[in-house]
């Protein structure tokens, strides 16, 4: 039998995107929602020092956080399944900016927004918050004037699932983006079609 991934996850986290991603990819795996129980955490942080979800075990058991780094990984680990361009071009140097700027600039900004009181050290959370939900439109601009339709003109990538999992965690809600940045709505649409996003949307819905 063929040894797969495990997913360590919880509804609605950013294990979203990962799960996406070995649904895109074909592989076996085995997703496992974390409770926050101590001793679900102490597992966990047994996997992660992060001690944060997700953390993906991979088949020779070894276990890796970060998300982007997880895409980025499974990419490549899978190469039939043309989830990246192939490594050394141009192209390819384009989906390691993209991935990186979505892990380092939307995805530390969206931390900012739902846990500003963290970042606070003293300061107003409510102040960090509110420059944090500027700040996230700013960055989905960015990439959303690439989009043509997807994050790499006409080919699918994992990229656009990051994006898709990051920009549904805007906190005026997906409506109010769309309508202020179509090119988004229309991309959110096409990857909610994909089956890949149906099966994992689907789980994390329940």
């Amino acid at each position: 039998m063929q040894a797969g991934y495990k997913l360590y996850g919880r509804p609605g986290s950013g294990s979203l995107a990962v799960q996406v991603a070995l649904e895109e990819v074909g592989a076996p795996y085995e997703r496992i929602w974390v409770g926050s129980e101590p001793q679900d955490l102490a597992a966990l942080r047994a996997l992660s020092p992060t001690g944060k979800v997700p953390v993906l075990v991979l088949p020779d058991g070894r276990a890796m956080f970060e998300s982007g780094a997880m895409l980025i990984h499974l990419a490549l680990a899978h190469p039939q399944a043309a989830m990246a361009p192939p490594p050394g071009g141009s192209d390819h140097a384009q989906f390691l900016q993209w991935i990186v700027f979505l892990s380092a600039n939307v995805y530390e900004t969206v931390l900012r927004i739902y846990y500003s009181d963290r970042y606070a050290d003293g300061a107003d959370a409510a102040a960090i918050r509110e420059r944090a939900c500027l700040a996230l439109r700013e960055h989905l601009s960015i990439i959303c004037a690439r989009l043509d339709p997807y994050v790499l003109g006409a080919r699918y990538s994992l990229a656009d699932a990051y994006l898709y999992m990051l920009s549904s965690w805007d906190p005026a809600g997906t409506d109010d983006l769309h309508r202020d940045l179509p090119r988004l709505g229309a991309h959110a649409k096409l990857l909610g079609a994909r089956p890949a996003f149906v099966r994992a949307s689907a789980d994390h819905a329940q």
